[in-house]
């Protein structure tokens, strides 16, 4: 496969150029937001438990949208559903300016309930959509530069946030976030998406289907379970949940509590993880298209192993530098995994189910985050942070031996079909390994 530089694919791909800047404004805005809502309430309460029950206000939404969401990117022009998500959200996000008073810090639960209610819209489709803004030479170095940005906007979204609480104020801090969102959906608006490139219309949008939104979803289940690859990436990234999400309460209970920096300390932590993901994805940018089939699967295993020990020594770790090291190395694992995994489904979902498996993976992943945040918040409460810190990072290194022992047992063949539409084969459950 002939190789496309980060700056070549979007000197050359405008479609993708502006579909990338959209991206990287909705992502730090996301994180801004999530810092912003994070340290409004840790300030008026201090209490590491409102944090764990901001996160469920949080997530279960966005699991309950998940479905909803992949229908629709496989129902409608993927680039409309962008704009809507971002445009839904940048109003919400103006209305957090009412929250930012002691009084009205209960707004701050129903406005980050609606605020991600429509966030899988854009977090699953901007993924959705690559392989119709790109051509096969550039589709492995858009996915390299989308997750990159991801990973990036997680490092300036924080830093940019604490930096314009500490110097405006939180209500200013909302404005901002709720202007980017707006910006990001005039950039989509911008993408130009080839028709032939759009979902394919249902093959039967009848009475019955538009009353029964679930059939199409219980088919995309079918197609994702169906490829013991695909099942497998699911299972690794709810695998990494389950230590990992604890990270929303720890980060701030460390940055604020463990190590007594306030905002900036919870946003250093949170800098320092973006600088890992970053390190991670340009690692995988750079050797990612050299590695065969089974040196994935063993690098995922390496991956996972990284991450989890790493966040226990970050957990243990003596002083607020030591423990950004720590959180960066884990983060290097993390990205890699990701990236990886991200580049088999772009290779083997069928366009026509490619909504449905991202934001699917992307639900079970926020199922799994709302456990570890539930989990995290209700034992900080009696339990030292560091405690927690150390049981979170064995429980997301068990991901390591779960997947190393599913490609020992030969449970994690290459599929055999790549990009096939839904007309093209017939589900009918798990083929054998």
């Amino acid at each position: 496969m002939p190789h496309v530089s980060l700056p070549a694919l979007l000197r050359r791909n405008r479609n993708y150029r502006y579909a990338w800047m959209s991206q990287f404004l909705s992502e730090c805005a996301d994180n801004f937001n999530m810092l912003t809502v994070f340290s409004l309430a840790l300030e008026f309460t201090g209490s590491g438990m409102v944090i764990g029950n901001l996160m469920l206000a949080r997530a279960i939404p966005m699991i309950l949208a998940g479905p909803l969401a992949g229908i629709a990117l496989d129902r409608w022009p993927r680039k409309s559903v962008l704009m809507g998500s971002n445009l839904a959200r940048a109003a919400v996000a103006l209305c957090f300016v009412a929250a930012a008073s002691e009084e009205r810090t209960w707004l701050l639960y129903p406005l980050s309930s609606a605020l991600m209610f429509a966030a899988p819209f854009f977090t699953s489709g901007r993924t959705a959509i690559l392989p119709s803004i790109t051509d096969h030479d550039e589709l492995h170095t858009a996915n390299s530069l989308t997750q990159l940005t991801s990973f990036g906007a997680v490092t300036i979204g924080m830093f940019f946030g604490g930096f314009v609480i500490s110097a405006l104020g939180y209500k200013a801090a909302f404005v901002a976030n709720a202007f980017l969102l707006a910006a990001s959906a005039w950039l989509v608006s911008r993408v130009r998406v080839p028709k032939e490139k759009e979902p394919p219309a249902p093959r039967a949008l009848n009475e019955t289907d538009v009353a029964r939104p679930w059939r199409d979803y219980r088919e995309g289940l079918r197609y994702l379970a169906s490829t013991p690859l695909m099942l497998g990436i699911a299972l690794v990234h709810m695998g990494w949940a389950t230590g990992g999400g604890s990270a929303q309460v720890l980060f701030a209970l460390f940055g604020g509590q463990v190590f007594e920096r306030g905002p900036g300390g919870i946003g250093l932590l949170w800098g320092a993880a973006g600088l890992g993901l970053l390190a991670g994805g340009i690692l995988t940018h750079m050797f990612g298209r050299h590695i065969s089939f089974e040196r994935y699967k063993k690098t995922i295993i390496i991956c996972h192993l990284l991450h989890g020990v790493s966040y226990m020594l970050f957990s243990q770790a003596p002083n607020l530098w030591t423990a950004l090291i720590f959180v960066a190395l884990s983060r290097v694992g993390l990205a890699v995994s990701q990236i990886l995994n991200q580049t088999q489904l772009l290779i083997h979902v069928g366009d026509a189910y490619r909504g449905r498996v991202f934001s699917t993976i992307e639900t079970l992943t926020w199922a799994m985050v709302m456990f570890s945040v539930t989990a995290a918040g209700v034992a900080s409460e009696t339990v030292d942070p560091r405690i927690i810190g150390l049981c979170a990072g064995f429980v997301s290194s068990l991901t390591a031996v779960g997947w190393g022992w599913a490609n020992h047992k030969g449970r994690l063949p290459e599929p055999f079909l790549r990009g096939i539409e839904p007309e093209e084969v017939e589900i009918r459950g798990v083929p054998r390994a």
